[in-house]
């Protein structure tokens, strides 16, 4: 029996048993493993709560913005409330839009012309908001948010750019700040040529950032190949971020949920999707359980084991294989990365809350002062408890195993 990949090469699954033999004891999951992920996700939830009242100051800033870590906060409270009732994770979600959403629909802080992707996240938990509410406002936010994507600047193959001001970039973070967001308005609102459109960001970047020899994709990809960081020849950063990859990895999955199972080239996204969770299979660390912030490159000095991407391989596996997108033997990667996460990253309070610690708090590319995208940079960014980069898919990932 043999897994296609969409580069075209073939895994098969005799491999893939010995990957996992390595990276994790069972893929037995049992109830026990369900109640735990659930209560941990209430912990989190509440201590989050309890460390930011205000849900706009979640990226540790007291005013807050209309962004993507907001927006990250918010989806994942809003599916904590559908799956528990509790009103309180519904109103902290609801309050960080009206703390930017006018009545005709306007973001306080919103700057179209910027063409910045991250901005869009945020526009995915305002479905739930208007569906319970349906309060016009966030509607027409949507419509707003939507409306950017129309004149967003791409690349010669149709890819948008990251942001207005990375000319001629893409980079895995802005597949999961984008697609899903854009998917899920043209399921809402019936436009389904836009799937055409959704599936087409994902097949450029994975055919310009993967490779296929290490199984990973590139942080970013410069078109034009002028940035510093760029690779002259094949326009990509040089090194596999863990937290792109989960990025990625979230992209691709919760697109999926939108997008019809007979749309022409949904099955290309499968495949995507295959090729992902093989390599984040592969580089799991077997001793921890987790990964690390350089995703490749676990012996080297100075890296160390990050908690953002690897709460978010744990969701996307999870996720992958309750709808069957992946081998259900890739369950017990993730199983054996929520126990790491477990053991390695979360942290007891004096005050009964919890944190989530060793969080890369931010890495980019190019940008003032230069960001040149080499081992080296990737390992001296800021490392913060309870950044909610990795807050967000730590509620989401337990909700999965709870699921």
């Amino acid at each position: 029996m043999k897994l296609t990949m969409f580069n075209g090469k073939v895994l098969t699954l005799f491999l893939l048993g010995l990957t996992i033999t390595q990276c994790a004891p069972s893929e037995k999951k049992d109830n026990s493993s369900d109640n735990r992920g659930l209560e941990m996700a209430v912990r989190m939830a509440d201590s989050e709560i309890a460390h930011f009242p205000n849900a706009a100051s979640v990226d540790f800033k007291p005013e807050g913005k209309w962004d993507y870590t907001g927006g990250l906060i918010a989806s994942s409270m809003m599916k904590l409330w559908k799956v528990t009732g509790d009103q309180k994770y519904f109103d902290y979600a609801k309050s960080y839009a009206d703390q930017f959403i006018g009545e005709d629909g306007t973001i306080k802080g919103y700057k179209r012309s910027d063409f910045n992707l991250d901005r869009l996240n945020s526009g995915k938990f305002l479905f739930p908001l208007y569906e319970k509410t349906h309060e016009e406002k966030y509607k027409k936010a949507i419509f707003i948010l939507r409306d950017q994507l129309k004149d967003q600047p791409r690349t010669p193959e149709g890819g948008f750019w990251h942001k207005k001001r990375y000319t001629n970039q893409m980079w895995l973070d802005g597949l999961y700040m984008g697609a899903p967001f854009y998917a899920q308005f043209a399921k809402v609102f019936n436009q389904p040529k836009d799937f055409e459109d959704v599936i087409n960001q994902f097949l450029i970047v994975n055919k310009h950032t993967y490779n296929p020899e290490i199984g990973l994709n590139y942080h970013g990809w410069d078109e034009s190949k002028e940035q510093r960081w760029a690779n002259p020849t094949t326009g990509c950063s040089s090194q596999f971020w863990g937290r792109a990859m989960g990025w990625y990895s979230m992209a691709l999955v919760d697109a999926l949920d939108f997008i019809p199972e007979d749309y022409p080239n949904r099955d290309k996204l499968i495949d995507i999707l295959n090729q992902v969770a093989a390599g984040i299979a592969k580089w799991q660390d077997p001793k921890s359980g987790v990964w690390f912030q350089v995703l490749d490159q676990g012996n080297r000095e100075g890296n160390y084991l990050e908690a953002s991407a690897s709460c978010m391989f744990v969701y996307t596996l999870l996720k992958a294989t309750r709808l069957h997108y992946i081998d259900s033997n890739y369950n017990a990667v993730a199983v054996k990365g929520f126990d790491g996460i477990l053991k390695n990253f979360i942290k007891e309070n004096q005050d009964g809350t919890i944190s989530l610690t060793n969080v890369c708090a931010v890495a980019g590319l190019g940008g003032n002062p230069y960001r040149d995208g080499t081992y080296e940079y990737y390992i001296k960014e800021p490392v913060r408890d309870n950044d909610p980069k990795g807050v967000g898919p730590f509620i989401l990932a337990c909700l999965e195993i709870k699921n």
